[in-house]
């Protein structure tokens, strides 16, 4: 979800503490100083403010691998209905993690599961939603003759079975006039001639009618005209009771017909109306208009093909007030009419857009009630009121939040006692927050969430050490190293500070870390540094907005912007040239910021900007660049290399190869030579490619570009040649490397050392890489490779310091344990990575300790849940094969 849920109370004391006006106000030139007599820590504290933790409307279950290993188990025995809901489960699980990746999968595996088209057609939605902005990609992959896996539109009427209760009425005359062949229906002045048994066909009430007791079966005249059917519609009917076809009525005849075929119990014909009128449905005016008839009238068929029209452009539909009181306002039944058995389904949808759009909107609330009312499962039903607690909570309707969090409490929900503790500290019952907080603690085994919830109850050494405990168990919560950072500058010890935030700067680009550390420059007066940051910002958000949304960061760009010096192009060069040797990237994507403004090379500039985005793994923002390079390419053979890395990095390798070979037969250039190259190496496990692969490499370097970039391909070629054991060229490469300043090459030519058997070499060399390299995690991990196990363990104990979310250490660590007999701390040592990543690497690795220690059930449960992190692991599948065949 795309929302960010402060807490009442942080918004009310950062909207009073953070006061922007100073740099709204100032003349331009002369902003206003925070040094000599204004120095203070409380004009500091004025300035700088760190709003209290979100809390998220998500699941986050205290044990989230034993409720992944459930879904996994219940999935390999349910019937196929069930399917898709535990998909959607699975996927507010991984959603709760942050794992987007996993999020999809999920989804897309609830869509292919699906049993039903109403939840096609709302997984598909959803997906698609998931999806926006990716148009290009499908309209790139039909320029290769290949088509997108779309989850557009599917014809419904075919896809729902015809449900018509019993059979066609057998024509026996009871007691009518057999006689009489035809009848003749009055409507006002006309009448229309029917086959009078074709007629009595349709249903049981003309049967009735016709053949039966009534004093119209001896009747050849019938008066209709006060049964709100007009002759044109009696007629079309008396044809379908001959042909069984509606031919081409319009759609007002349709829905004439088809209530007269509702009230008079014509199921065939009214079905053929429904699904006549389904297939017409095309606008969101359309749609609009046949869902209420269709809810009116009990109509599935049109219902489903309406539901398909809103869901298509569903952000839009919900600005709609027509299309939001359809949904917000369905009972059970119009509920199953609109959507079938997918309704819970469909509320979370509808939920989570309307969140997006606006988290304190009544539409956000009906579709939480309407979620509520959807749930058939307790961790449907526990979900939903935490959703709606946090809402609620939002709005300050802190009695309706209240018993919305007891409620998910009571169904298990652990972390929605963070909203019931933020309540009762907004209530004044701070000490009682803290004593809920510390219950929770004691009673289950505690997570990082729980110490930084507590932290905000208590003052001085206790909130400190509860920060502390908070970042040992999940280094990945950013306001305890935004607290501490902030709580480090009111005492003026800057330097410890700005290393407080760059803790987490260093492996996770938080937006909100990135705005703290721009504030922290600016009351030191360092406007350099904040203006890369607040271009790093604008890089990654171009919109974002700072101060709690009150003033643009662009704004504050143009501000900062006049206490800097100006940078020529060239100077721009030279900056990006130091800043990407010493593997600075955060650096890197300010300089290309500033570059874009002079114009000139654009589609290289982003497409740079992508390199990097990548790098620090934000893939979205680096899609977003990439298709601005393909926007701003200045030349069709450019274009075509641009549009080859989208399709390559979105997985359609074929069709990015496809179209590097028609940039280079455009022109030889070394972005296509390299892009075929990289994607060739890449996708194939084959080493008999490798010459292939450096052909290409050695092609590329014979074409024009820049240092930047011929580095990359040396490194690479380098690697090539590493891997078919050609030791002299990959030396060669990777000191070519080096000698344009290509930092990374050190790693390649340590690889080379210890290959040739000098390990010594091969550390000196990684360590000229640390000394380097301002981001260097990666670089300690690969050094630990080439010294003596006391060596290896303090350069792994560095990589977790620097990068918690690494997982090699762990692994590492929790190997040599278990090697010295020590499972337990073993086991401890995976977990507690564990408690913080989804990674199937450590999943496998603490299902294989516990198989080895006999514990079969925590193996399953490990095996399982790492198998719904990759269902087709091959290591994974046998090993939970042989563990599962031990299960008692």
């Amino acid at each position: 979800m795309r929302t960010f849920f402060p807490s009442d109370s942080c918004k009310e004391s950062q909207l009073n503490a953070i006061n922007p006006q100073s740099w709204l106000q100032v003349e331009r030139g002369k902003l206003s100083k925070f040094s000599s007599s204004h120095n203070t820590s409380s004009s500091i504290e004025s300035f700088i403010k760190v709003p209290e933790p979100p809390i998220f409307p998500f699941f986050k279950p205290i044990d989230y691998v034993e409720v992944l290993a459930q879904i996994h188990e219940e999935l390999e025995s349910c019937s196929p209905q069930e399917t898709s809901n535990l998909y959607l489960l699975q996927f507010q699980i991984f959603r709760g993690l942050g794992e987007n990746k996993l999020m999809r999968r999920s989804l897309r595996s609830a869509w292919q599961k699906a049993c039903t088209v109403h939840e096609r057609l709302v997984f598909g939605a959803w997906l698609k939603y998931e999806k926006q902005g990716e148009e290009l990609i499908a309209d790139l992959l039909a320029t290769c003759n290949k088509c997108a896996q779309d989850f557009g539109p599917i014809d419904v009427v075919s896809q729902l079975p015809i449900e018509v209760n019993g059979s066609s009425q057998e024509t026996v005359v009871m007691n009518g006039d057999k006689s009489l062949k035809n009848v003749n229906f009055k409507i006002g002045d006309e009448k229309i001639i029917c086959d009078r048994q074709k007629i009595a066909s349709l249903s049981a009430p003309f049967h009735a009618m016709l053949n039966g007791y009534f004093t119209e079966s001896l009747c050849e005249d019938i008066d209709l005209s006060q049964d709100n059917i007009s002759p044109l519609g009696m007629r079309t009917i008396g044809e379908f009771s001959m042909t069984g076809s509606l031919n081409e009525a319009p759609p007002d005849l349709l829905l004439e017909i088809s209530v007269f075929a509702n009230k008079f119990c014509c199921e065939k014909l009214k079905d053929a109306c429904d699904r006549k009128l389904a297939s017409l449905v095309c606008t969101k005016d359309d749609a609009v208009e046949l869902m209420e008839y269709a809810i009116e009238e009990n109509s599935p068929v049109l219902a489903a093909s309406c539901l398909q029209v809103l869901l298509h452009e569903l952000a839009d539909c919900l600005n709609d007030e027509r299309v939001v009181e359809i949904f917000s306002h369905a009972d059970k039944q119009q509920r199953s009419i609109i959507v079938g058995q997918a309704s819970f389904s469909l509320y979370c949808l509808l939920s989570e857009v309307a969140m997006n759009l606006d988290p304190q909107s009544d539409k956000t609330v009906c579709f939480l009630e309407q979620l509520i009312d959807s749930a058939e499962t307790d961790r449907q039903r526990l979900l939903a009121f935490h959703q709606l607690g946090c809402v609620r909570l939002l709005r300050k309707e802190y009695d309706e939040a209240e018993s919305l969090f007891e409620a998910a409490v009571s169904l298990g929900h652990v972390y929605s006692i963070s909203g019931l503790a933020r309540l009762g500290y907004i209530k004044g019952h701070k000490l009682w927050s803290y004593e809920k907080l510390s219950s929770v603690i004691s009673s289950v085994n505690p997570l990082g969430w729980m110490y930084q919830e507590r932290s905000l109850y208590c003052e001085g050494d206790k909130r400190w050490e509860d920060l502390e405990k908070a970042t040992e168990l999940d280094p990945t919560l950013t306001y305890p190293y935004m607290y501490r950072a902030a709580s480090i500058m009111m005492k003026q010890n800057v330097q410890a500070a700005l290393a407080e935030i760059n803790r987490v700067l260093g492996f996770k680009l938080a937006l909100e870390c990135l705005e703290l550390r721009f504030c922290l420059y600016l009351a030191i007066e360092d406007y350099k540094a904040a203006i890369c940051d607040v271009q790093v910002i604008l890089t990654l958000s171009p919109d974002y907005r700072m101060f709690e949304g009150r003033v643009a960061a662009s704004q504050l760009r143009t501000l900062v912007r006049e206490h800097v010096d100006n940078w020529t192009t060239a100077d721009c060069w030279m900056q990006l040239y130091d800043r990407w040797s010493s593997v600075d990237d955060i650096g890197s994507l300010s300089v290309i910021y500033q570059m874009l403004e002079f114009g000139g090379a654009k589609g290289v500039l982003y497409f740079r900007q992508s390199l990097l985005l990548l790098r620090l793994n934000c893939p979205d923002a680096a899609m977003r660049s990439l298709e601005l390079a393909r926007q701003h390419a200045s030349s069709e053979h450019e274009r075509l290399v641009y549009e080859g890395w989208i399709l390559y990095d979105t997985g359609h390798c074929e069709e990015g190869l496809r179209k590097a070979e028609e940039s280079i037969k455009i022109k030889r250039s070394f972005e296509a030579f390299f892009l075929q190259a990289y994607a060739l190496a890449d996708s194939s496990l084959d080493l008999s490619c490798s010459s292939t692969v450096i052909s290409l490499l050695e092609n590329a370097l014979k074409c024009p570009s820049d240092n930047l970039r011929k580095g990359q391909a040396l490194n690479n070629l380098g690697s090539v040649f590493v891997d078919c054991r050609k030791l002299d060229s990959a030396a060669d490469c990777y000191i070519n490397a080096l000698k344009i300043r290509h930092t990374r090459a050190h790693q390649g030519l340590a690889r080379v050392h210890f290959l040739r058997n000098d390990k010594a070499a091969a550390y000196e060399e990684m360590t000229k890489l640390i000394e380097k390299a301002k981001n260097n995690a990666s670089a300690y991990e690969k050094r630990s490779e080439y010294c003596d196990r006391d060596s290896t363990k303090a350069d792994l104990e560095m990589v977790t310091r620097l990068d918690p979310l690494r997982v090699y250490p762990y692994r590492y660590r929790a190997a040599v344990l278990m090697d010295s007999f020590n499972e337990k701390e073993a086991i401890a040592e995976v977990s507690r990575a564990i408690a913080f990543k989804a990674d199937l690497h450590l999943l496998h690795l603490r299902a294989a300790f516990h198989e080895h220690v006999g514990d079969v059930m925590g193996a399953l449960r490990d095996c399982r849940a790492a198998l719904s992190v990759d269902p087709n692991h091959q290591e994974m599948l046998e090993l939970h094969s042989r563990v599962n065949s031990h299960e008692p």
